[in-house]
């Protein structure tokens, strides 16, 4: 069985972070390990608290994961501290980590903001330059950037900007898009557009972790870059299509729709 790690915050709720993580990585069938950066009290209405754990537990989880079931690929979510950050590189690069898909999470589905500032910083200098792939959506691709995204072209802009200090491979995700649900892979100059279904489904919280652990899975199993993104895709879209209706504000996605 192949092997996923995900570095993350823990959302009590279920729908977003560690939770949903670990839900997509089962229904992939890869067996997946987690390292818990934060704890989160949050539900689909918004965030109400984050608790962050100490720079020497998070390297203690990642020791213990990296020197027993080594993961095939590695997905890095919500790591809102500095410190934290520069924890996450080191032992990344300790073990000579692979397949890292880096999810800049900045703020969530509910609005609420999710990294410090300075920490920004630290994730772009730092975090970058480990990771194969980074799946940033609009408002978080307008922070790297420091473009406004309004149409296509101004992707490009963007990820022209973020390519200045980011070798890999960017996907700037049209889910924020009221035109589509396209999503644009960015990689040294070249574009390439995945087409996507617009779900009239209010229900979107986590979307981000989970494309970003779903692309992380295929890779674990082998997949090259582009057919783990379009897999990726069709999941989520089906995970939205399912039309799954829990909580107040924005609810999750059922995981598990491929179960029925």
């Amino acid at each position: 069985m192949k092997t996923v790690l995900t570095i993350a915050g823990s959302d009590c709720s279920g729908g977003a972070g560690i939770q949903a993580d670990l839900k997509t990585m089962a229904a992939h069938g890869v067996y997946g390990m987690s390292a818990i950066a934060a704890l989160t009290a949050q539900n689909t209405t918004g965030v109400a608290g984050i608790y962050h754990v100490s720079r020497d537990f998070l390297e203690q989880q990642l020791d213990c994961i990296f020197t027993d079931i080594y993961p095939d690929a590695v997905k890095i979510g919500m790591v809102s501290e500095k410190e934290l950050i520069e924890g996450i590189a080191g032992k990344l690069k300790q073990y000579g980590a692979k397949n890292i898909v880096l999810d800049p999470v900045m703020v969530s589905t509910s609005g609420s903001r999710l990294l410090s500032g300075d920490a920004i910083g630290t994730l772009k200098e730092v975090l970058f330059p480990l990771a194969d792939i980074i799946t940033p959506n609009v408002p978080e691709a307008e922070v790297l950037s420091g473009v406004s995204i309004r149409t296509k072209e101004d992707m490009e802009e963007a990820a022209s900007k973020i390519g200045e200090y980011f070798d890999g491979y960017i996907l700037m995700k049209g889910g924020h898009s009221v035109e589509d649900a396209n999503d644009y892979l960015f990689y040294h100059g070249k574009k390439k557009m995945f087409r996507g279904t617009r779900v009239e489904n209010e229900n979107t919280h986590g979307t981000g972790c989970t494309l970003s652990s779903a692309i992380a899975s295929n890779l674990a199993m082998g997949c090259d870059m582009e057919t783990s993104i379009q897999n990726g895709k069709e999941y989520i879209t089906g995970a939205l299509l399912d039309g799954l209706d829990l909580g107040k504000g924005s609810g999750p996605l059922n995981h598990m729709y491929r179960l029925k």
